[in-house]
């Protein structure tokens, strides 16, 4: 580690969550003569990058703000720098300085104290409400924020995978929502297609949410962490209420992937170019009965796959009375190839609010997954 982020990282883990900028500016000024800094963030559609204090937000996609977000890496425009904000593939935003020596050493250090900027933002953010705050263009619905907060992130990289997922209409969500988690030898990814409107489809996805991490963490197989939440929901609700959920479990040395389909979202892979639709054995979904006995299938993985899961809320987009639709999903799909995961998501999202010329009307859930195969 070099120097330079030795020092910043020891500025910002002292200084007050809400001065971390100010603080990191001090040290920039004294270091390189850095007059100006600024933090932008990704709001919560993916469609502007917030000032953290007065400033317009950033919305064209020339920008240089936006080319260093969607590349993450430093980009010098007109004497100031854009430093991509983030942590482990978590993208937060971007950090503007200036003025910037074109000089490639200067910015490979600045590169790296933005990095430790986005670590110390994440270690922060559960005891302030300053970035949080400063995310949004409009108030989250209560739902909503209970949906977001209940997300362990959008974007995570790891050397044998990728993935990122993303909700819409992402200021009034309901019901839909993912989770993940890995201990280096597995994945795992759970997708909900919620029910119901407003809180009452929130606490519900809260509950399954809770419950499926609550099997994992104790050690079940993917079918009884399936029972479990199936329980926990219908001894509360007795079958007047239930959602449909997709579990998928990945073992990161050998591309096995366990799968439980528990009333789905679907289940798309991207092989070679090619899209199709997983066949899955439709299970019944979570809390509509008592003791469902749920069953696992499985699957191996490419090197290079992709997967796609998607509720409902995605193919029965609706525009001008015409459905999105199977056909116009796959066509798009097969054009992510290319793209990162987190650029994958965003880009189908950004099709669909084109198509139905606005947000979306139902709750919709995208995840993207790639696997590059194990690792040393």
């Amino acid at each position: 580690m070099s120097k330079p982020e030795d020092r910043a990282r020891q500025v910002l883990a002292e200084a007050p969550a809400d001065l971390l900028l100010d603080r990191l500016g001090a040290l920039l000024a004294r270091d390189y003569r850095i007059t100006e800094i600024e933090l932008f963030q990704a709001d919560y559609r993916l469609s502007a990058l917030l000032p953290l204090g007065d400033g317009e937000p950033l919305t064209g996609p020339g920008h240089p703000a936006w080319r260093s977000f969607d590349h993450q890496e430093p980009v010098l425009a007109d004497g100031a720098a854009w430093f991509p904000v983030g942590m482990r593939g978590e993208r937060r935003g971007v950090l503007r300085l200036a003025p910037v020596p074109d000089d490639r050493a200067v910015v490979a250090e600045l590169d790296g104290i933005a990095t430790a900027l986005g670590h110390e933002l994440a270690a922060v953010s559960a005891g302030t409400d300053v970035y949080r705050t400063a995310r949004r263009t409009r108030r989250l619905t209560l739902a909503a924020e209970m949906q977001w907060e209940l997300l362990p992130g959008r974007s995570r990289i790891r050397p044998s995978f990728s993935l990122a997922g993303q909700l819409e209409p992402a200021y009034t969500v309901r019901g839909d929502g993912f989770d993940w988690s890995d201990d280096g030898h597995r994945l795992w990814l759970s997708t909900i297609n919620g029910m119901g409107e407003g809180v009452t489809a929130s606490m519900l996805t809260s509950l399954a949410t809770y419950a499926l991490r609550n099997g994992r963490r104790a050690g079940l197989a993917l079918a009884d962490q399936a029972a479990l939440a199936d329980q926990a929901i219908y001894a509360l609700h007795r079958g007047e209420q239930h959602l449909s959920a997709l579990l998928l479990e990945l073992d990161l040395a050998s591309g096995e992937l366990t799968v439980v389909d528990a009333g789905s979202p679907r289940l798309v892979l991207l092989r070679d170019g090619e899209v199709t639709e997983q066949v899955l054995e439709k299970q019944f979904p979570l809390g509509m009965f008592e003791g469902t006995d749920y069953q696992e299938q499985r699957f191996t993985l490419r090197r290079g796959d992709r997967l796609f899961v998607l509720s409902d809320g995605v193919v029965d987009a609706t525009g001008g009375n015409v459905r999105y639709g199977e056909t116009a999903l796959d066509r798009f799909l097969r054009r992510t190839g290319p793209m990162e995961p987190l650029d994958a998501v965003r880009s189908l999202i950004g099709d669909l609010r084109a198509f139905v010329a606005g947000d979306l009307v139902d709750d919709a859930v995208v995840v993207c997954f790639d696997w590059t195969g194990p690792q040393p």
